[in-house]
């Protein structure tokens, strides 16, 4: 292999992507819009939940119940009758409709524990699932309250001090912005050195290439050095213009130390996106096999779902999978500031996983050049 030639191929990659509109423009929505948008309409957990409220009490009691349900939790309570209450849950006007009972203020008065019914529109899985317990807390503790009559209630006989670590005001913003800029490296990999490979097939210029005195490694090398490098400067800017600054996020670790893991991971990304390329005849082709690889990597990864609650079959073949470590990675250095005393397995994992994916990759795209020419 000789250097100057996979240096100078990598540049024609460079000019050929350059020259291709549609391409930087995904490579600028990507790593700038797609970011910022999928950080900051990433849902709370609770947040504005529609609410209706059946009185049939009309009581002290059941006044200072409606009035806690207040912002940012749940919206304004809307007050119904019990003969409406079916037909906003048909329409999907209300997520959750309690219905306080007639002579609920008597009966805690008179020590007894009546029932207080709540209805859950279970279709809104997010909100139904937190939410009840929500409403649940709330009304126990407006209750007991109205039952002491306003007296703090006694101290428990133990207290728990909860400390929340790396994200102390647990802001959803935070991991959304990080996950996706993790996320989109290792879609652009993928697509950038396919769509490299396919558009050489498409334009004829691999032909070209077959004449010239360049090795398949080389012609291989140039790129997977050159989109690499595309998207590694793209997701650093994007970690630095976008998650700092728009979105104020606060990075922990050290952005060197993750650009050197982004580098090694990319290195196997970018090789299974020739391998990917190796099979599809056009773009439409490529994109089908991309969804097929891209989704389970990415669901399965450990960025979505933490791997702790996957099956065990599950954990053990997504360990042959580059971006489970670089998630871990990514995630220690971003978050928990995390040296390479810590992450240098992860390191190790990288390295090893892109030799064989570049081993791999390279023997196929050495047939389909051979199957060429």
């Amino acid at each position: 292999m000789r250097a100057t030639h996979v240096l100078h191929l990598g540049v024609k990659e460079l000019w050929s992507l350059g020259r291709d509109p549609i391409m930087l423009l995904l490579i600028i929505f990507v790593f700038s819009v797609s970011v910022y948008t999928g950080a900051t309409v990433l849902p709370e957990s609770l947040h504005t939940a529609p609410i209706a409220i059946v009185d049939e009490d009309r009581s002290p009691l059941s006044r200072r119940i409606i009035a806690a349900f207040v912002p940012p939790y749940f919206q304004a309570p809307k007050l119904i009758a019990q003969s409406r209450m079916d037909g906003r849950m048909d329409a999907g006007l209300d997520t959750f409709a309690l219905v306080i009972p007639s002579g609920l203020q008597r009966d805690v008065l008179a020590g007894r524990s009546p029932a207080v019914q709540l209805n859950v529109d279970a279709t809104r899985v997010s909100q139904a699932l937190t939410g009840s317990g929500y409403v649940q807390a709330i009304t126990v503790a407006e209750v007991q309250t109205f039952v002491q009559h306003d007296q703090p209630s006694p101290l428990p006989p133990v207290e728990l001090v909860v400390r929340m670590r790396f994200n102390p005001a647990l802001t959803k913003t935070w991991f959304g912005a990080v996950n996706k800029v993790i996320d989109n490296v290792t879609l652009l990999s993928i697509v950038l050195t396919g769509a490299a490979l396919i558009r050489e097939r498409e334009r004829g210029t691999i032909e070209h290439l077959l004449v010239m005195p360049v090795t398949p490694f080389e012609i291989m090398a140039s790129k997977v050095w050159s989109m690499g490098l595309v998207v590694l400067g793209a997701g650093m800017l994007s970690l630095v213009f976008v998650v700092q600054v728009a979105l104020a996020v606060p990075l922990a670790g050290s952005l060197s130390l993750f650009a050197a893991g982004t580098a090694l991971y990319l290195f196997a990304a970018t090789s299974l996106g020739i391998f990917l390329g190796t099979f599809a005849r056009s773009m439409a082709q490529f994109g089908l096999l991309l969804m097929m690889v891209l989704l389970p990597l990415q669901m399965l990864s450990g960025g979505v779902t933490p791997r702790e609650s996957m099956p065990e079959l599950v954990r053990t073949v997504m360990l042959a999978a580059p971006n489970t470590h670089f998630v871990m990675l990514a995630q220690g250095i971003l978050f928990r500031g995390a040296g390479f005393a810590v992450v240098w397995p992860q390191f190790l994992a990288l390295a090893l996983i892109a030799m064989v994916f570049f081993g791999v990759a390279h023997a196929r795209f050495r047939s389909a050049i051979t199957a060429m020419a």
